[in-house]
C-alpha cells in the first residue's frame, strides 16, 4: 500500500509535470530533508521541485528500485540532465503516515563522482 503511494504520486510528476497532484500526496506537515541538516516544508519543497521543472525539462528517469519496509519506501533511481548534464543517481527514502507521504529524504550522486566518492573509507597506501 505504501508503495503504491509513492509510486502514484512520482508517476504523476514525472508523467505530467503536475506538481499539484504531488502536493495532494503529501501531508501539510511534510518535511523534505537533504544533507548537511536542510529541510524544507511542504510550500518551500513543492515550490523548488516546481522552479525545477523548466530548467529540468526533458530530463530522463529511470526508477531502478522501490522497496517497502513498515511506513517506510525507498527509490533508487538514475536521471540524465538535460542538455549534456551529468548523469546522477539519486536515493529517495519517504515516511508515509495515514496514507500520506510525511517526510522525504534525498541524497543524489553525480555518476562521474562516484570513483572519487569511495576512496574516503579506502585505506592510505605507504
Amino acid at each position: 500500500m505504501n508503495k503504491n503511494i509513492v509510486q502514484r504520486a512520482l508517476a504523476g510528476l514525472l508523467e505530467t509535470g503536475d506538481v499539484d497532484a504531488l502536493g495532494s500526496y503529501l501531508r501539510d506537515d511534510f518535511v523534505h530533508h537533504r544533507p548537511g541538516a536542510m529541510t524544507s516544508t511542504k510550500t518551500e519543497w513543492l515550490a523548488a521541485v516546481r522552479a525545477a521543472l523548466v530548467p529540468l525539462a526533458g530530463m530522463q528517469v529511470e526508477i531502478h528500485q522501490i522497496l517497502a519496509d513498515g511506513d517506510h519506501v525507498v527509490v533508487y533511481s538514475r536521471r540524465w540532465l538535460p542538455d549534456g548534464g551529468p548523469q546522477i543517481v539519486v536515493v529517495d527514502i519517504w515516511r508515509i503516515d495515514d496514507g500520506l507521504i510525511a517526510e522525504g529524504w534525498e541524497i543524489i550522486e553525480p555518476v562521474a563522482q562516484v570513483a572519487a566518492n569511495l576512496a574516503w573509507w579506502a585505506p592510505a597506501q605507504p
